[in-house]
């Protein structure tokens, strides 16, 4: 065993050794402490829950046994960031310190900076790198989808061939409990690990994803065709990288094969589809850009207009806790509704436009404050991702300022998604009985109320009079030279710049110049539209 200085490095979300730039440059220097520092604190946070740690171990389970295989394995350590480090320094030299930037929560921004500022007071060098098309200090959005391609054109970084092992005790995972986490069951829940992530990548590519582009958009088809990387990405055991590079791969050789062989409606199918994911890749880093860019995202509104448009909190005893209670535990009397967030109960996963349904039914419907709902959803989501989730929350919930507000209809998206009830059926046995034309309105058809097992609540709203109500609320803010200046500056800073985008086969559309000339007045950007924004994974 080596006595040189070594080298930490610090895995947070990038629980892998595939593509791992720190771990690589980090092994060309010299003796490799790979460290994982399990931090108490982090998940006393109110966006985090016991489906997340259990993933999480799963995660480390694997890394360790690729760590292993090279000689030295994972360290876990239990404490806060800066004590456990600063408990190696004492023991160790540290030559020092990798990871790869991280756009976390705000309680891991407020870790980090007090982690830079430990290193800087001993003199250790600590090197971040970026993970993924996330830039960190962005100057301007100008030129970003470009940029997204070159880095995702770059080789990945292979991992070390052996690691000199070193002499760190690694100290035994706390559970969920020793953490303080309420019990989460979660039957349904995807698995963890490197091993889990290569299946469902490979899988998606070869055989799932042939409709991904029809069937993304209901809950009937969409688990089977959507990719299901999201929480691999958000954990990290596949890089942004690898996932943009296969399905580049997987799409060139369609193409070969379209040009040797007759075309098919199987092979147009593909090809439709993995260019509808290359570009939810994309978006799924534009969205965490906006975190990274203004991290104030996950705790206010985006447009300040909106400071006081909605209660603030749920306070106990009051009509928003009777309606935020109902919502979060699927108990609303809208069957579609109800089922999506049964569904997302069980399973810790469902399709993004039904997301966007469950926020938005919140947010209008039942007017509750985005803050509250979008934690209780961030617990749900085994996929839980802050860069994305918060801008989505505020999104859906029409406080950016620069995005369409969309009001789902709840009965209609039942309709349209769940036509004849199986998705309503399968989540909400009690409704079991009810014919397919009274499944998605149960309350217009008092003669069939008796059919209905006893215990399924009556509507929690008018849906519709709720809907106009808060439109006019929401559409009354939107109103005024200072709003309107106000969503420039934010379209500006955080708005998309579409063009340079490949593999589309079509224009690009709402391309904007890299440079602007001050003497030409920019008109105002259009709002995007939901439809733009769609994140299935």
């Amino acid at each position: 065993m080596s006595l040189r200085p070594l080298h930490v490095v610090w895995f947070k979300r990038d629980l892998r050794i595939a593509d791992h730039a720190p771990l690589t440059l980090a092994a060309q220097r010299g003796p490799v402490l790979p460290l994982y520092i399990l931090e108490p604190e982090l998940w006393r946070q109110p966006d985090l829950s016991g489906r997340h740690f259990a993933f999480l171990a799963e995660c480390l389970g694997s890394l360790n046994r690729d760590l292993s295989r090279l000689g030295q394995p994972l360290a876990v350590l239990t404490g806060e960031a800066v004590d456990v480090l600063e408990a190696i320094r004492v023991r160790s030299s540290i030559a020092g310190m990798w990871s790869h930037e991280e756009t976390g929560n705000g309680w891991t921004f407020d870790r980090d900076k007090a982690v830079g500022r430990w290193a800087r007071s001993h003199g250790i060098e600590w090197t971040e790198l970026p993970q993924n098309g996330v830039v960190r200090r962005l100057p301007t959005r100008n030129g970003w989808a470009a940029r997204w391609e070159r880095t995702m054109a770059r080789p990945p970084a292979e991992p070390p061939r052996a690691l000199q092992p070193i002499a760190v005790q690694s100290e035994p995972l706390p559970s969920a409990a020793d953490l303080g986490l309420a019990p989460d069951p979660c039957p349904d829940r995807q698995r963890g690990g490197r091993e889990a992530a290569i299946a469902d990548l490979d899988s998606f590519l070869l055989r799932r994803g042939q409709n991904y582009r029809f069937e993304m958009s209901s809950p009937l088809t969409a688990e089977a065709s959507c990719s299901r990387l999201s929480t691999h990405l958000a954990f990290g055991t596949l890089s942004m990288l690898e996932v943009a590079q296969a399905t580049r791969a997987r799409y060139a050789d369609l193409q070969a094969e379209r040009e040797t062989a007759p075309r098919t409606p199987d092979g147009a199918a593909w090809a439709k589809s993995l260019i509808s994911f290359t570009g939810r890749l994309h978006w799924h880093c534009h969205f965490m850009q906006k975190l990274e860019s203004e991290p104030a995202i996950e705790f206010r509104n985006l447009h300040r207009a909106y400071d006081g448009l909605r209660p603030v909190a749920i306070v106990s005893g009051s009509i928003e806790e009777a309606r935020f209670q109902a919502w979060a535990t699927g108990t609303t009397g809208f069957p579609f509704v109800d089922a999506c967030m049964r569904s997302l109960i069980h399973t810790g996963w469902i399709n993004f436009r039904m997301r966007a349904m469950l926020v938005a039914f919140a947010s209008y419907q039942l007017w509750l404050p985005w803050r509250p709902t979008g934690l209780h959803l961030a617990r749900l989501f085994t996929d839980y991702e802050p860069g994305i989730h918060w801008p989505q929350v505020q999104m859906q919930s029409g406080t950016t300022g620069i995005n369409t507000v969309r009001m789902y209809n709840p009965v209609k998206q039942g309709y349209d998604q769940d036509p004849t009830g199986v998705f309503v059926r399968r989540w909400l046995p009690e409704l079991a009985e009810l014919p397919d034309h009274a499944i998605h309105e149960p309350w217009r058809f008092s003669d069939l109320r008796s059919i209905a097992s006893e215990g399924y609540p009556d509507r929690i709203v008018d849906h519709e009079a709720a809907a106009r109500e808060a439109r006019d609320k929401v559409w009354g803010v939107r109103k005024g030279q200072s709003f309107r200046r106000a969503a420039d500056a934010i379209q500006d800073e955080h708005g998309s710049r579409k063009s340079g985008m490949p593999m589309t086969g079509q224009r690009s559309t709402g391309q904007r110049a890299a440079s602007r000339s001050t003497a030409t007045p920019r008109k105002r950007a259009k709002p995007a539209t939901t439809s733009q924004m769609k994140l299935d994974f």
